[in-house]
């Protein structure tokens, strides 16, 4: 068993949400969870498939974004793997709706931080064994730290 590091490609601006998930259906599932969670949600998916053709099955709002998703489940390449690329909303407007969604198993990463996605490749199969979100942590937060928090989260809207 061969162990690799995959570099999800996205711009600065974007967020990224892999998981895994387990029916042909989960591209128009997905596609319907996200258009209707934010008004003219811009985004990509691609799902891998893992039997039968074992195509990547992509949709989207966004045709740039669609293909960033490609490009990723390409590099990725484990079966029942999703990659969805969000333009412009972020993981939080769209948890509940994608928890929701029948097919999908479970949630790697949700997040606009560098991913690296560990992969395990045995023969003609790969499995996704975990995520790299962001980087390391520089220290603990202090009052002033906390403050700025508190601050930032109210003037974005998401507390009072």
């Amino acid at each position: 068993m061969e162990i690799k590091l995959v570099d999800i490609k996205k711009d600065e601006e974007h967020n990224v949400i892999i998981g895994h998930t387990h029916f042909i259906k989960t591209i128009e599932d997905v596609y319907e969870a996200l258009v209707t969670s934010v008004p003219g949600i811009k985004f990509g998916v691609a799902f891998c498939e893992a039997s039968q053709k074992r195509l990547i099955r992509h949709s989207g709002t966004d045709e740039a974004l669609e293909k960033l998703a490609i490009e990723n489940a390409e590099r990725i390449g484990a079966g029942h793997t999703f990659v969805i690329i969000l333009g412009n909303a972020y993981p939080i407007n769209v948890m509940k709706d994608l928890k929701s969604v029948d097919e999908i198993v479970s949630i790697y990463c949700a997040t606009a931080n560098p991913v690296k996605v560990v992969v395990a490749e045995e023969g003609e199969q790969r499995a996704v064994i975990g995520v790299m979100d962001g980087l390391t942590p520089l220290g603990v937060e202090g009052e002033e730290d906390i403050k700025e928090r508190k601050e930032f989260l109210r003037k974005i809207g998401y507390k009072q």
